[in-house]
């Protein structure tokens, strides 16, 4: 897996696979490229798709300083740059869908089209979780939360079928102080300001029952950003794209095929 050197000295690792037009997947937080494992080879028969781990995570270094969603999009930016991807479609879901929003906002020229899956506006105008949630992931029981974070990402019926371990459940290796870092990189997030800015075409996803970022951001993103258009996945928790796979990533799909047409 190459590793890129930001601008500060941070090596990035990242992973290309597959061939034909780029799609960048963006993971969530305090979550290397694994997040997406099982789940890109549903993009493969028609893309290539680019992942990365974020700084803190997986093979990239992880300096204890300030990370933000904004350092996040332009890490992406660097990788994109020394591997010589001028332009890409973008799929970012948790926290990966607020570093995708400021990777919009931010870069236009380089996004084609924008996913946006499980994700806030964050600031005030996003819609938090509710206190009970947060009591239930902050219990001093690793055990106990590790239980409730599963409950949040999937139903308990595929979770009686699919006992893990979970990819989606955080990166094992990551430093204390890292976890910390994307903690705080998603709870500062704030886009409201800047997504009116996004040009690209973009999909919202959002499962109905989702408590771990509530559905209720998904209109917010919808209303917010131009030429934008949400999908909801009835029954489906935060990890839709997973559980839910074959529904989500033919909703991508067809919206990239849409997108290539459009653009001819």
């Amino acid at each position: 897996m190459p590793l890129v050197t930001a601008p500060d000295g941070t090596r990035i690792s990242c992973q290309l696979r597959g061939t034909g037009p780029v799609l960048v997947l963006l993971a969530g937080q305090a979550n290397s490229h694994h997040w997406w494992d099982g789940v890109r080879e549903d993009f493969h028969a028609a893309r290539s798709t680019l992942t990365l781990d974020y700084r803190g995570t997986g093979d990239s270094d992880a300096p204890d300083v300030p990370y933000s969603t904004d350092l996040f999009a332009q890490d992406v930016i660097t990788v994109l740059d020394a591997l010589e991807i001028d332009r890409a479609d973008v799929y970012g879901t948790s926290m990966g869908g607020r570093v995708a929003q400021k990777l919009a906002a931010h870069h236009p020229e380089r996004v084609r089209s924008l996913i946006l899956g499980c994700t806030s506006p964050g600031g005030r105008h996003g819609v938090e979780r509710s206190d009970d949630v947060r009591r239930s992931l902050a219990t001093t029981d690793p055990a106990a939360a590790q239980r409730a974070l599963a409950a949040l990402m999937y139903t308990p019926s595929w979770l009686a079928t699919h006992p893990g371990p979970h990819q989606t459940m955080g990166d094992p290796t990551m430093p204390t102080h890292a976890r910390r870092r994307h903690l705080t990189a998603s709870r500062t997030h704030d886009a409201w300001q800047e997504l009116p800015g996004i040009r690209a075409r973009t999909l919202i996803l959002h499962g109905t029952d989702d408590l771990l970022n509530p559905t209720a951001n998904a209109p917010l993103l919808a209303r917010r950003i131009p030429n934008a258009r949400m999908t909801l996945l009835p029954g489906a928790r935060h990890a839709y794209f997973e559980e839910f796979r074959g529904a989500a990533s033919r909703l991508v799909l067809d919206f990239l095929d849409a997108m290539r047409i459009t653009d001819r």
